[in-house]
């Protein structure tokens, strides 16, 4: 038996990095002396993704961001200062899998009078991949990922170490897997949804769970004695977050425009649409034009109040579930995908 640890599992405990030597079951964990008894092939498995954007091309992408809103302030980009720029991977919880989906209901079709329900069923399969990251990096403001197209190669720590800065995950896995579940059934119950569902049948094809090292630059930058940070994706080279001072002109104009339009739809309008008519249809009109006035109004002021700085997510929200295949699917495709989950 090899004596050689393997590197993969968090602690449950105080989330640090145990040695698995090669067939060993049972594991103490170096920090906190939790025992563990591993499953599985050596515990979670661990990638990273190349690095293809160098020093020179993270700077490039950050100048264009500068410019690349009118929300930010136009003389940003000359007048900014560079005050640092470095790497770091950042792990991330990865899950994949395929979703099938089947679904027996009811889908309304046509309008008005001529509305009506018909019975329906509904087939998806899907290719699905689940990230979220796997450490506490708010001040990085990246919460996932896209590993579409991107090549996963073996897990190097000391080769990562030398390029740059290497964050360890905490957490979980069992509760990452559970979440990326979720997801998924979430994600493929939506592509066969009905107006009325009656039943829905849904399976995950052998989903699996991997920690994905990626590299980001991270670049620093002062503006009239403020610091912002831009969050630059070192494979693709996309912009995945990014801080800016505002612009105040737009700033005014947002403002004055919503509540010069938002005034006119929610007073003047309705007052037309009463004086032309009393019936009751055009008064729900005269209110529905009230409400989209007042949300104007509200906007314009929350874009001035919020607006003296311009933030940028590329990536905002819940983790999502890529690479879909598509509803209604054919019959045939749909059994395979059901005899290999009974396989």
């Amino acid at each position: 038996m090899s004596t050689q640890a393997l590197h993969g599992l968090t602690c449950p405990r105080c989330g640090g990095t145990v040695p698995v030597p090669e067939g060993q079951r049972l594991v103490i964990c170096p920090y906190c002396d939790l025992r563990s008894v591993v499953s599985g092939e050596g515990g979670v498995r661990r990638y990273q993704v190349p690095l293809r954007v160098e020093r020179e091309a993270a700077e490039k992408a950050f100048r264009a961001f500068l410019s690349s809103s009118p929300s930010i302030a136009s003389g940003v980009t000359r007048e900014a200062q560079l005050s640092e720029i470095f790497l770091v991977y950042l792990p991330f919880w990865s899950a994949w899998g395929k979703g099938v989906a089947w679904a027996f209901g009811q889908q309304r079709v046509g309008s008005g009078d001529n509305a009506r329900y018909e019975p329906r069923e509904r087939r998806a399969t899907a290719e699905l991949i689940w990230t979220q990251v796997a450490c506490d990096v708010g001040e990085f403001g990246v919460q996932r990922i896209e590993l579409k197209g991107c090549p996963l190669e073996p897990f190097d720590p000391e080769a990562l170490h030398r390029k740059g800065m290497v964050f360890e995950p905490v957490g979980s896995p069992q509760q990452a897997l559970q979440e990326a579940q979720q997801s998924f059934e979430n994600h493929i119950q939506g592509k066969v949804s009905l107006s009325r569902t009656a039943q829905v049948f849904t399976r995950i094809l052998n989903p699996r769970l991997g920690l994905v090292y990626y590299p980001i630059w991270v670049v620093r930058y002062l503006h009239k004695q403020r610091a912002y940070q831009v969050v630059i994706d070192g494979y693709h080279g996309n912009v995945l977050y990014g801080k800016a001072p505002g612009n105040l002109l737009m700033r005014a104009l947002t403002l004055v425009g919503g509540m010069a339009f938002g005034a006119f739809l929610a007073v003047d309008v309705p007052a037309l649409i009463v004086s032309l008519s009393g019936d009751e249809d055009i008064l729900g009109l005269a209110l529905i034009a009230l409400g989209i006035g007042l949300a104007l109004m509200f906007g314009g002021y929350q874009r001035f109040r919020h607006g003296e700085h311009y933030e940028y997510h590329r990536l905002k929200g819940e983790p999502s579930a890529l690479l879909e295949l598509g509803e209604n699917t054919d019959l045939s495709q749909f059994v395979k995908a059901l005899r290999e989950w009974n396989e």
